[in-house]
């Protein structure tokens, strides 16, 4: 940063002190710089921060291509920021700046290139061609890249960078008043504002408001302009055609006249001031309306209720629109072509039509309206009856415009006939079970009505024939007929009892189930349709019901095989029939009364009693059947076998429905009984040799009893008592007994190893001797009675001898 020499010279001098050396050239290099803040065309301002030590600052702009111009400054230490005067414009300079300490020692210095700006340039002129702008005019400056302009009118400025004259301030106000200046710039800043030209802009533009009141005339019409004196309006063809009108007013509107239809004027206006200068104009193009169509055509469409309209196209017409009127109701067609459909009329009205053209500028007057009567509306309120059986009577309500009347009706078998009338009804004949297809159309010149309401109506089903009522039951009577046109519903009556039944369907077939028994009802079918209902004079068929089920009251047992059942009898006239069934079989009795008897049935054996009532008309329901137990049968068989000398077991037959028996063994010494499940028992405390009658009751499960008697029975002789043994000898015995009878004969019986052995005495004894019998054996020894009737009895006591 310095002379080469001069730092060469300065190591010398400081040699011996190194230190200082390393110390000057860091403050000579580091930590201090300048800054440029503002360049004009001769002067050049800079800014640099405080230096540490420095006591003044140095700065030194030498011109880099001119030879000897530099320029030396000097500021204090409390000064950072200079400026350097009395340049060279458009020139580059090299800006030295140093800070010194108070020894005049330069502690830090720096360098910058920094070209000034271009020469000031001149204003040559500055005028307004129009109201947002002034066009400026200088001379070129050297060294200029681009020049700024401003204009001032003294509340605000605007800005305009231009590369070379002329230039233009846009964004101006009108008949405004401005102060115009201009600087030159380069890439170093920019010149001092030139001497100010003062300059005004024209006037504003009035803005057009145009219209073309009628075909042959233009209003034009415009707000006040600021500053004008007064206005210019000119109108020409636009196609060229024809000589220009020009008018000069104080006024903002004007109205020219006498103008061709539907054409295109151009209109130009401007204001001028006081000085007569013109300001802005404004162009508008305006075209006159279009005169009104002639030769308008109507043409009316009954099919789709609508109407095509003609006529002859205007001239300059760009569009069209057709209404037609009716009272308050407007319809409306727009179209371009010079023909329009007017749809959605309204039947049995009159429209007056009329055509207006349009374009751009406006509206013809309505062209002169045309008569439009539409067909008539179908008629409505159309009623229909019969006012007597086999005739349809239709009428209806009148309507507009109609000038006659057409029925039309047809029946379901594809017949057709119609009736033509000036009156609002008509007359038709008719048959039972039929449906009509009916409607009503109204006529005029314009056509036939649209189709209206069509009615079906369907005459009352005939009444249904081959009736046949049967009774099947009790309550219930099935009913069958045939089928009759138009039924779509039957209804089958039953009168009588006091009550009425029905029973409602789609089938000939009907069974009507909650009537009453044993009772006679007039049965009558009624054929129904929707629409109609039914014909209620139909015929009827007396039917009577079956006779109504017998309720058994009571059952009683004549004899053991003999049953009385008796009823509660509530037909006028029937037959009863009284049935008990079981497994045993199958027994029945009748009776025309109350009662009958059930003979001959089988003991133990169960059965359920129901009694039927008949009639010619049927028969009825089973009653209730009753539970019927016959008492279970004695047994056929009965065997008494004495076990002990007072016990005698008794065995019998099952006897059939029998689940308990009750044997009785009873002589006039006491009686012995046994009550059991089984077919055997054993009766003890049996006297011996005593005669008993035998008895027996067979027990049901439901407690009835069958008292059964046998042939008598006799116990057996009683054994011998105090029986004694006694020795004779080494081969004999003597056996002593004490008789219970002396009528009773007994035999001694001796059992051995070595042999059996029998002594039987003479009767009215009551010893016995039983010799020869083998030694050394030993014996078993019984006395027992001798009786005719069985074997020997076994159960007497027995005695041991050796």
């Amino acid at each position: 940063h310095g002379d080469e020499q001069c730092f060469c010279q300065d190591l010398t001098k400081f040699k011996n002190d190194l230190n200082v050396v390393f110390i000057m050239i860091f403050f000579l290099f580091l930590g201090f710089s300048v800054s440029i803040y503002d360049v004009t065309s001769r002067s050049i301002c800079l800014r640099w921060p405080k230096f540490s030590g420095a006591s003044s600052y140095r700065v030194t702009a030498t011109a880099v291509n001119t030879v000897g111009h530099s320029l030396l400054a000097h500021f204090s230490d409390v000064t950072l920021k200079g400026s350097l005067t009395s340049l060279i414009p458009n020139t580059i300079y090299a800006i030295q700046a140093e800070a010194i300490d108070k020894n005049g020692i330069i502690l830090a210095e720096t360098q910058i290139m920094q070209s000034t700006a271009p020469e000031i340039p001149i204003v040559d002129q500055a005028y307004s061609k129009v109201s947002n702008s002034i066009t400026v005019e200088w001379r070129a400056v050297p060294g200029a890249t681009s020049y700024l302009l401003t204009a001032h009118d003294g509340d605000s400025f605007i800005e305009t960078v231009a590369t070379k004259s002329p230039g233009t301030v846009m964004g101006l106000k009108p008949a405004t008043l401005y102060r115009i200046t201009i600087r030159s710039i380069n890439s170093g800043g920019k010149s001092q504002p030139s001497p100010i030209r003062k300059a005004k802009t024209v006037l504003a533009a009035p803005v057009l408001s145009v219209s073309s009141p009628s075909c042959d005339s233009i209003a034009v019409s415009w707000k006040s302009v600021y500053m004008a004196a007064g206005f210019s309006v000119s109108l020409m063809r636009s196609d060229g055609l024809g000589r220009m009108l020009k008018e000069n007013t104080t006024n903002t509107s004007l109205i020219f006249t006498n103008l061709d239809p539907g054409t295109l004027y151009t209109i130009k206006a401007y204001a001028w001031n006081v000085n007569g200068i013109p300001g802005d104009d404004f162009t508008y193009n305006q075209r006159t309306s279009p005169n009104a169509p002639v030769d308008v055509q109507v043409a009316f469409n009954r099919g789709a209720l609508k109407a095509v309209v003609s006529w002859m196209p205007a001239e300059g017409a760009l569009s069209y629109s057709v209404t037609a009127s009716s009272g308050l109701l407007k319809l409306k067609c727009n179209t371009s072509s010079a023909s329009c459909v007017v749809s959605s009329l309204q039947c049995g009205s009159e429209y007056y039509v009329s055509v207006t053209a349009y374009n751009d500028g406006g509206s013809s007057k309505p062209t002169d309206a045309v008569s439009l009567r539409t067909i008539p509306c179908a008629p409505v309120n159309i009623s229909i009856e019969e006012d007597e059986p086999g005739h349809l009577l239709v009428s209806w309500s009148s309507v507009n415009f109609a000038h006659y009347y057409v029925v039309f009706v047809k029946s379901d078998d594809g017949l057709e006939v119609h009736c033509n009338t000036t009156h609002t009804q008509c007359h038709f004949q008719s048959d039972c079970g039929f449906t009509y297809v009916i409607s009503v159309f109204a006529y005029n010149k314009a056509g036939q009505s649209p189709l209206g309401d069509v009615f079906n109506y369907t005459t009352a089903p005939c009444c249904p024939s081959d009736l046949r009522a049967a009774a099947v039951s009790s309550h219930a009577v099935q009913v069958t007929w045939a089928a009759v046109r138009g039924a779509e519903l039957y209804q089958t009556r039953a009168a009588g009892g006091g009550g009425l039944e029905l029973c409602n369907g789609t089938a000939t077939a009907c069974t009507l189930s909650a009537l009453r028994c044993d009772t006679r009802y007039n049965i009558t079918v009624y054929a129904f349709s929707e629409a109609r209902g039914s014909n209620m004079s139909c015929a009827s068929k007396p039917v009577a019901t079956a006779p109504c089920s017998p309720e058994i009251k009571n059952i009683s047992k004549e004899a053991p095989s003999v049953i009385s059942v008796h009823w509660q009898s509530n037909n006028e006239e029937a037959t009863y029939i009284v049935t008990a069934r079981g497994e045993a079989g199958l027994w029945r009795c009748t009776s025309s009364g109350s009662s009958c008897t059930l003979i001959n049935l089988p003991c133990g054996s169960t059965f359920l009693v129901s009694a039927i009532a008949r009639s010619p008309a049927g028969q009825s329901l089973p009653s209730y059947s009753v539970p019927l137990e016959t008492a279970p049968c004695c047994p056929s068989d009965l065997i008494l076998t004495q076990v002990t000398q007072s016990v005698t077991n008794i065995s019998w037959s099952v006897g059939m429905g029998a689940q308990t028996y009750v044997t009785t063994l009873e002589s006039p010494k006491g009686q012995a009984k046994c009550h059991t499940l089984q077919n055997y028992c054993l009766l003890g405390c049996i006297t011996c040799g005593t005669n008993y009658t035998v008895s027996l009751k067979a027990i049901s499960e439901t407690g009835l009893t069958s008292s059964c008697t046998y042939q008598g029975y006799s116990s057996s002789a009683c054994c011998p008592s105090g029986v004694k043994l006694y020795r004779l000898g080494n081969n004999g015995i003597r056996v002593y007994w004490r008789a219970s009878d002396e009528k009773i004969n007994y035999s001694t019986d001796l059992h051995g190893s070595k042999g059996n052995f029998t002594c039987s005495p003479n009767s009215g004894l009551s010893h016995c001797d039983i010799t020869e019998i083998p030694c050394g054996d030993v014996y078993t020894v019984v006395v027992s009675p001798v009786t005719d009737k069985g074997p020997k009895l076994t159960f007497c006591p027995k005695k041991i001898y050796s």
